[in-house]
């Protein structure tokens, strides 16, 4: 008994932890999640609308214990109105989560605002956007699948039984609030972009045991990318992230190729291939496909953590679908996610 004791505090100490010091979700293929990045990226795009979709499975086993989704819709709106040359965007955003097989679900959406505006012009054009939005979360945890010392028969658990826990309860919803900064260089062979950002500013309330000290910290971004023609055929995209969570925080830095397929000048078939680098987690290979307004893209990640020693290694698997409006220019830069 003693043992199914420690087991069902370190199942609580867990649980709290992940509410009290846990992290969002977080995507390897986070150039193809731009509202989950920074608000001011909302209707960053070379077309007037985009919707993106992504699905991750992290640590894939019989029991698939990390699932994430999401889709996302963003758009231009007053283009070149108040004043010329600025664009107001706006967008929204759907993600799930799911940890311990289901046992914890996690629901999010998100609605954001951005204004982009040109500052100066040299060769090419420097642009300044900002963007703030509110995210709604709320968290469930299925209480009926897990087990407590106060449910052993001395044979088995028996789910019926009462589980002792009585101050236990699902976390309530919450609403939080996130801002960001952008800078911008695009020129007609170029593209830059840097920005800052941070999430859960007012700190909401996340806990399952009734404890006032347990909320869900701040996440802070910095992040930059960067995009260039090599010659007529080959474009190269570049971008890195850091993002800190309380107690956790990690960096992601990588590039890949763009290769055009299809006829000089068109930019309708675009082979995409890259590598990117999780510190202390894993090394990404990037595959993915362009053609016109439809972009796939999949990642596997291979762990050079302690994991990888595992007996049975962790696999996470990505994929990212990316829809843009059908007014996208030509000549523009094909980036990975604008």
């Amino acid at each position: 008994m003693t043992c199914l004791k420690h087991l069902k505090l370190l199942l609580l100490l867990a649980l709290t932890t992940a509410s009290t010091y846990g992290q969002d979700p977080s995507f390897s293929q986070f150039f193809a999640s731009p509202l989950n990045v920074n608000p001011a990226l909302t209707a960053r795009i070379n077309s007037k609308w985009r919707m993106v979709s992504n699905i991750r499975d992290e640590w894939i086993s019989p029991a698939s214990p990390y699932t994430t989704g999401t889709i996302s819709f963003d758009s231009k709106i007053l283009r070149n109105k108040i004043p010329e040359s600025s664009v107001f965007g706006i967008g929204a955003m759907l993600m799930y989560d799911q940890a311990m097989a289901g046992v914890l679900k996690s629901n999010y959406a998100s609605l954001d605002l951005s204004y982009n505006i040109k500052i100066a012009e040299d060769e090419g054009e420097h642009r300044l956007g900002v963007g703030m939005g509110l995210i709604y979360g709320h968290k469930q945890i299925d209480f009926n699948r897990l087990n407590f010392s106060e449910q052993f028969n001395g044979h088995g658990f028996n789910t019926n039984l009462p589980s002792g826990e009585s101050a236990l309860s699902n976390m309530k919803s919450y609403i939080s609030s996130s801002v960001g900064v952008l800078y911008s260089y695009v020129s007609q062979y170029s593209d830059f972009d840097f920005g800052v950002s941070a999430f859960h500013l007012n700190r909401p309330k996340q806990t399952v045991v009734s404890d006032p000290r347990q909320f869900l910290p701040p996440r802070y971004v910095v992040h930059a990318n960067f995009e260039n023609y090599l010659n007529e055929k080959v474009v190269l995209n570049t971008n890195a992230i850091y993002q800190t969570q309380a107690n956790a925080s990690y960096f992601s830095v990588g590039g890949g190729l763009g290769y055009f397929l299809s006829n000089e000048g068109d930019d309708d078939l675009i082979l995409n291939g890259g590598l990117w680098y999780w510190s202390n987690n894993a090394v990404i290979p990037y595959i993915g496909l362009v053609y016109k307004k439809f972009q796939f893209g999949f990642t596997y990640d291979v762990t050079v953590s302690k994991l990888a020693s595992a007996a049975q290694k962790p696999r996470t698997l990505e994929i990212s679908i990316i829809i843009r409006g059908d007014d996208r220019p030509k000549g523009v830069i094909p980036c990975f996610w604008k």
